[in-house]
């Protein structure tokens, strides 16, 4: 890489250089940012494939609840009409 240039207060170099430059800069600032959070080494791509895997089931997890849920309240109004109908009509013997 040469020497850049000073030009009105601005460093001019040429775009090749200057792409190498960034993607090296990307380079470097992606592997700092996985040796925070802790996901660097030979196991690395093994623990995000797990972080992946728990992501998934939890979304899984997560829509399975709110079916649940979706399925008790339709149940619950479906036994309330059928309450209040047996009381209406009175096919127990019951009511007034």
């Amino acid at each position: 890489m040469r020497t850049p240039n000073l030009k009105d207060g601005m460093v001019v170099m040429p775009r090749e250089e200057f792409e190498q430059l960034l993607e090296q800069a990307a380079q470097l600032g992606a592997r700092r940012a996985l040796v925070d959070v802790g996901l660097d080494g030979e196991n690395a791509a093994a623990d995000i494939r797990e972080l992946r895997g728990l992501l998934e089931a939890f979304h899984a997890a997560k829509s399975t609840a709110w079916q649940t849920v979706i399925k008790m309240l339709t149940t619950g109004f479906v036994l309330a009409l059928v309450a209040g109908a047996v009381i209406k009509f009175k096919l127990f013997g019951g009511g007034q």
